[in-house]
């Protein structure tokens, strides 16, 4: 078997192993070979999408429903012609930019998902391919500002069999929540009947899917209880406060074919009458960490510190990469040698400015033994699946025999 080894990986930035909108992730592409590897191209990727996926039996006729969406795509050429691989362990680095737009949280379920992911694509003739993929958590950016305002809803029930009123307050000091956080909530009722009320609570989440036109509906209860433990005939007030669980999935209110919604669904427990009732909505938020917590620097069993991949990225430029590969020795006066490794080869390209590109010194990447260290930093505008295709008029062809043609 010619190629050993071939996979991404990617570099953690926080203990959660999360990424939301705006940062850039950085990681590599590895590939081993036992022989000489002749290859056409090699296509890194990075792409967020959603699918949801269900069937319908009405009688006799079976219906399956789906529909997908494209938030992102991005793609590279990290090496595009036919190019020769000598054998060994070979490690392409590459960075990219997840787009600012607004975009769902990662999401799994049988019917529905939410899928953030960078996959690398090695093409060795027209019907030979191999892929590598690696999927990624992200979490999107709410608005806090709306999410801070204060909630409240009331009913009014006119109670026939007990020859009254009963009417229900429901107050909330904000509207979102994170996970694990305390939600705490006030219910004032005012019974002007002789019947007796229970006050109870529900939190429970709404599931949405939808797809040519139709659409599938789960809810599934989180917590339940009584908020007052004794019966009450008298009007009052009480404050009941319950802990969100930590493991919720975070609210998806931005996508066309998924919803995520939770509710608070408050009711006053009456014998023989329809329970007055108010629902108000809950908007469960990620659990950010604060801004000051280093990243980590292991990934996938790797230390991002002795790979020398974690580099800067320069603000607007949406992908750099790195080639580690294996060159024999040639001796060159333009280039210093360094003890116990190959020759040194540094390719630089300058491209005219354009709007979203740039360039940033990289530090020195630690060389690793018998292998010579080639550099290509190149930045290229992020391609939405919205966004015209951006084309380069200059076509660059790295050569792995050490010869750089343009």
């Amino acid at each position: 078997m010619t190629i050993k080894t071939f996979e991404i990986q990617y570099n953690s930035i926080n203990s959660r192993n999360t990424f939301t909108n705006g940062d850039t992730m950085t990681g590599k592409v590895i590939l081993e070979t036992t022989k000489v590897l002749k290859i056409k191209s090699l296509v890194f990727i990075g792409k967020g999408r959603a699918r949801v996926c269900w069937r319908e039996n009405h009688g006799d006729n079976h219906h399956v429903y789906w529909a997908n969406e494209k938030f992102y795509s991005i793609k590279h050429h990290i090496l595009a012609g036919t190019e020769f691989i000598e054998k060994g362990r070979h490690e392409f680095v590459f960075s990219f930019k997840i787009p600012e737009k607004d975009m769902p949280s990662t999401f799994n379920s049988p019917v529905g998902k939410v899928i953030h992911k960078v996959k690398a694509e090695l093409k060795q003739s027209m019907k030979l391919r191999k892929k590598a993929k690696a999927h990624f958590t992200f979490v999107s950016k709410p608005n806090m500002d709306l999410l801070q305002e204060p909630q409240s809803g009331c009913q009014d029930k006119n109670i026939s069999s007990g020859f009254g009123n009963v009417s229900l307050d429901v107050h909330t000091p904000k509207r979102g929540y994170m996970q694990g956080e305390d939600l705490t909530f006030k219910v004032e009722i005012k019974n002007c009947s002789t019947c007796s009320v229970k006050p109870k609570f529900e939190l429970y989440e709404k599931r949405s899917y939808l797809a040519q036109g139709h659409r599938k509906l789960e809810t599934h209860t989180i917590l339940t209880g009584r908020i007052d433990d004794a019966s009450s005939q008298e009007s009052g007030h009480v404050f009941k406060t319950v802990s969100i669980p930590a493991q919720l999935p975070p609210s998806i209110l931005n996508c066309p074919i998924i919803k995520l919604e939770y509710r608070l669904w408050i009711y006053l427990d009456i014998e023989f009458a329809k329970d007055p009732a108010v629902k108000l909505p809950i908007v469960i938020l990620p659990m950010f960490h604060p801004e000051g917590i280093p990243p980590a620097n292991i990934v996938n069993g790797f230390d991002a510190q002795q790979t020398g991949f974690g580099f800067p990225q320069q603000p607007g430029s949406a992908f750099t990469w790195q080639l580690n590969s294996g060159f024999a020795p040639q001796p060159n006066p333009g280039f210093a040698q360094q003890p116990g490794s190959g020759f040194a080869r540094q390719l630089s390209l300058n491209f005219p400015p354009q709007q979203g590109m740039g360039f940033a010194p990289q530090p020195t990447a630690t060389r690793l033994r018998h292998c010579t260290t080639t550099r290509l930093q190149l930045s290229t505008a992020t391609r939405l699946c919205t966004a015209p295709k951006f084309q380069l008029c200059t076509a660059t062809r790295l050569r792995l025999s050490t010869t750089t043609r343009s």
